[in-house]
Order: structure tokens, then C-alpha cells, then sequence
């Protein structure tokens, strides 16, 4: 038994390796002669768009690592099956969880790799490649065009002890839609809220439109006198527009830890939308890994299936095909009905993993 185990494990992890090097050589490969125009358009330098794509490494692994598994695994068996050793081994007493032991080991490691990476790795990562892309690509671009794309769900901890909050932030036109100011003390306690719906950059500063200013006081956290109303009032902020562009923050590009941190930071914002959103990214990181073992669950019984083992060695990369896309599918749907406020936070980054892994022990049962 033991035999078998470390041959079927050497193959799946030999597979699972070679997969990988395929996907990372096609991204690369897919993604340059995309940009490629752009690149030589910028005069990027070499060793700019060298250093760029080594940055995503860690992301283009994290991603595609489910489908390396399912493929590895898929391969593995369906050569077993095509040599009728999968009856022989089921002739001689072995269940589906014997025999399928060591693609559920490997898939648990493998499950344990990616967090691991998605952890400590991949938000330097995107760090990285967003500051390349932002300073020696996109910036280049950026001197002819003039325009940026919108950013939305904008968090930063800005200066005087102020929490911003801004639903969707237009660099081009320099307007903000939908914004919440947190003042705080050195205690870090709230003393001072504005809300506006809209915000534009002005000669003379920030402009608010249908704005209200309400002052707390720190100790009970109560509002200190009574709420000021206005049709447009310009507010001295010390934030220009391109300290904005410097605050950017993204969810990829921190972990768990610092995920946790940046939400409790921002609950007295009041962005219920916006928090369930975060909420959502962050249950999803811990969710994600657990894609490598829920889709192996999934793709096993169609390559353990007897019945089927004509032509299933090349018949895999199919299946694996269609079972991942049907994985982030749903996986994305889950997530918009828990962004959407449909689904709470954490039913949603689970309701892929779950509903695959339900999948899959009911294809065993029925086929085994």
C-alpha cells in the first residue's frame, strides 16, 4: 500500500508541477503580447517588464494552483483506469478513500501551500507589480492620455487624525462620489463626522456638496451640540487629489492580519456596504485555498469511474476544464450576493467550497 501511495503521489506531484510552469509560461506569454504594443508605445525597458511579471509569480500560482491539482489527480487516475489497475486494486479490497488517499493528501497540502503563499507572498506581490505598473508603465501612459480609471471603495488613515471613506474617487475629473470623514483624537476616539455626497477639487480646495457635520464628543461618544447641514461648503482638507492616488489601498495586497485591522479601523465609518464588502474579501482568503481539495472531491469519481476509461486520460484536461470554470463561477456569484448584501459575508466566500464538496461526496456515494 505503501508502494502505491508514493507511486500515485509522485505522479500527481510531478503533473501538479508541470502545470503550473505551463500556466505561468501561457499568463506571461498571453499577458505581453497583450501589452506589447503599450510596452514598446511607453519605451518600457526591459528589465522593468522583466521585474513586473516576476512580481506576479506568487498571484499567477495562488490562482491556478485548484486547477494544477484537479488536472494532476485527474491525469494520475485516469492512466491507472485506462490500465485497468483501478480494478485490480478494487478487486482486492481497496475502497474509494484507499485508494484515493494520496490525491487527498496531496490536495490538503496543497491547500496549506496556497494560504501559505497567499499570506506571506502574494499581497508584496501585488504591492510590487501595482507600484511598477503605476511608476514606470502606466505613468508613462499616463503623461499622454491624462486619464486614470475610477477607484472605487477608497480607505485611508489621511493626516490631522482623519479616517477617510470614499465610495467611488474619479482621478480624471477630480470628483468624488459619496464621502465620510472620521475625526479623531490622539486616543484615536471619534470628535468630528462629515458626509457629503459629492466632493470636487476647487482653486480653492475641496468643494462638499449636501454636506453635514456632526461633532462628538470623546468621552461618551455623543453628539456635542447640534448637526450642521449645508448645500455646499468647502472644507480644508490637507489631502490634494494626487495624495488620493498615493492612499490607494487594496484588498489583495494585504493578509489576513492586516485585513482584520484595516476593518475595525473603518467600523464607525457607518459604509455598511462598503464594510460587508471587506467582510466578504476577507473571509474569501481563508476560504479560497480549500478550492485545491473541494474540486479534487469533485473530479475523482469521473476519473475512478470503471465504465469510462476510454480516451479519459485526454478526456481530463476537459473535465478539469469545465469543473474549474464551474468552481469560480459560482465562487463569483457567491461573492456579488454577499457584496450585494444577498448572502452574509461568510456564507458567500464559502458557498462555492461548500456546494462542491457536497458535490463531490455525493458522486462518490453514487459511483462507488
Amino acid at each position: 500500500m505503501r508502494i502505491l501511495d508514493n507511486y500515485t503521489t509522485r505522479s500527481i506531484a510531478k503533473i501538479f508541477v508541470a502545470a503550473i510552469f505551463l500556466f505561468l509560461f501561457l499568463y506571461i506569454l498571453i499577458d505581453l503580447a497583450t501589452h506589447l504594443d503599450d510596452f514598446f508605445a511607453n519605451k518600457v525597458p526591459v528589465d522593468v517588464i522583466i521585474n513586473y511579471y516576476i512580481s506576479f509569480l506568487p498571484v499567477i500560482f495562488v490562482q491556478t494552483s485548484p486547477i494544477a491539482c484537479l488536472l494532476a489527480t485527474l491525469f494520475t487516475y485516469s492512466m491507472l483506469n485506462n490500465n485497468n489497475e483501478i480494478i485490480a486494486l478494487r478487486a482486492s479490497g481497496l475502497n474509494f478513500w484507499q485508494i484515493t488517499r494520496p490525491a487527498i493528501i496531496f490536495g490538503l497540502v496543497a491547500t496549506a501551500l496556497v494560504f501559505m503563499v497567499n499570506e506571506r507572498f502574494v499581497p508584496q506581490s501585488l504591492s510590487m507589480s501595482q507600484d511598477i505598473r503605476l511608476e514606470k508603465i502606466e505613468t508613462r501612459a499616463d503623461k499622454k492620455t491624462n486619464k486614470l480609471p475610477p477607484i472605487k471603495y477608497l480607505f485611508f488613515y489621511g493626516l490631522e487624525n482623519r479616517l477617510f471613506f470614499i465610495d467611488l474617487y474619479d482621478p480624471s475629473t477630480k470628483v468624488i462620489n459619496g464621502i465620510t470623514i472620521i475625526g479623531q483624537d490622539e486616543r484615536q476616539r471619534m470628535t468630528e463626522k462629515i458626509t457629503a455626497l459629492k466632493a470636487e477639487w476647487t482653486p480653492a480646495g475641496w468643494k462638499f456638496f449636501t454636506c453635514q457635520i456632526a461633532k462628538y464628543n470623546p468621552l461618551d461618544q455623543t453628539i456635542a451640540g447640534d448637526v450642521q447641514f449645508f448645500k455646499e461648503k468647502t472644507i480644508d482638507i490637507a489631502e490634494k487629489p494626487d495624495d488620493l492616488l498615493k492612499q490607494k489601498t487594496s484588498v489583495s495586497s494585504m493578509n489576513i492580519r492586516q485585513l482584520k485591522r484595516y476593518i475595525s479601523r473603518f467600523k464607525s465609518s457607518g459604509a455598511v456596504a462598503a464594510l460587508n464588502s471587506l467582510k466578504v474579501d476577507l473571509y474569501q482568503k481563508i476560504a479560497y485555498p480549500f478550492a485545491c481539495i473541494v474540486i479534487i472531491f469533485v473530479g475523482l469519481p469521473f476519473a475512478l469511474s470503471s465504465g469510462r476509461r476510454k480516451g479519459l486520460t485526454f478526456a481530463s484536461v476537459g473535465i478539469a476544464l469545465l469543473i474549474g470554470f464551474l468552481f469560480f463561477v459560482v465562487n463569483s456569484v457567491g461573492l456579488a450576493l454577499g457584496k450585494g448584501g444577498a448572502l452574509p459575508p461568510l456564507a458567500a466566500a464559502w458557498f462555492a467550497p461548500v456546494l462542491f464538496l457536497i458535490a463531490g461526496f455525493y458522486l462518490s456515494r453514487k459511483l462507488f
